[in-house]
């Protein structure tokens, strides 16, 4: 962990999850920062259950994927956790050709590569995550996607999710 020394008194969240902590990777200044309960289980969900874990707002029941603890529409505290697919809608995609310095392992990261946001079955809000697809002949927005899950041990991030391909 760095220099940092961890003074919680908390450790797991009410429902017994474990508060996980996400390292810098191999920057010159190494840093850790909890996630809080929240971002824990839905981590955890996918790192040990390759499974996609929304929250729905109690008042309008609109499921949030990633999970939020406050609803945005409706201001009220959100607990109601809900099992998403791993399947939904390509909603838009950006094929990135650029280079740049991968601020989680400071090297460069590898192109091309495709930024998507994606609408998973049983959720009203779309994610951020990655497609195998480089090839803007090869993909659209409408499209259904699938989660490709990485092969155990999966790690402790968005990452367990690998990436998503297209359903031909």
């Amino acid at each position: 962990m760095g220099l940092y020394t961890d003074h919680r008194k908390v450790t797991h969240t009410p429902d017994g999850y474990e508060l996980l902590t996400h390292e810098s990777g191999h920057l010159e200044y190494d840093f850790g920062w909890h996630q809080g309960p929240y971002w824990s289980k839905y981590l955890a969900e996918m790192r040990d259950n390759a499974r996609f874990m929304g929250i729905k707002c109690p008042k309008c029941e609109r499921v949030f994927n990633p999970p939020r603890a406050v609803c945005g529409k409706c201001f009220v505290e959100m607990n109601e956790w809900v099992e998403l697919s791993d399947e939904g809608e390509l909603q838009g995609f950006t094929i990135v050709r650029f280079p740049y310095i991968d601020p989680n392992t400071g090297e460069l990261m590898k192109v091309p590569y495709t930024a998507i946001w994606v609408t998973l079955d049983g959720s009203d809000v779309r994610m951020m995550h990655f497609s195998n697809e480089t090839d803007e002949k090869d993909i659209e927005v409408g499209m259904r996607v699938r989660a490709v899950w990485a092969d155990e041990p999966r790690p402790t991030s968005i990452h367990a999710c690998q990436y998503f391909e297209t359903i031909k």
